[in-house]
């Protein structure tokens, strides 16, 4: 396995864990309710803006996905575009570029 790819593994792991561990220490603060953690999203305009910019890049990230997926036939690279939304941009981008970067058969 190349440098770079172990670099996209090891940032789509870090992706995942980091968000999540704040993820889960709120909801153990406040519940377990989603609908209460995008008010918390929205507490002030700050926090809209970065809501906002994250969701776009997950939207451009997921369109660019698929565009690829149906040239490149990697159907296997779609599990990044679940973990885009479940966890988060910090993990979805590299995960994909993890699998995008696979030697070709």
């Amino acid at each position: 396995m190349s440098v770079l790819r172990m670099l996209y593994l090891l940032l789509a792991v870090w992706g995942a864990i980091h968000p999540m561990y704040y993820f889960v220490q709120w909801f153990q603060e406040n519940g377990w309710d989603i609908m209460a953690m995008v008010d918390a999203w929205h507490v002030n305009v700050a926090a809209s803006g970065l809501v906002w910019d994250l969701t776009i890049s997950a939207i451009a990230l997921t369109i660019w996905i698929i565009a690829e997926v149906t040239t490149r036939r990697n159907w296997g690279a779609l599990i990044a575009i679940p973990a885009t939304f479940c966890i988060g941009v910090s993990c979805g981008l590299p995960l994909y570029l993890f699998l995008r970067s696979a030697p070709v058969r």
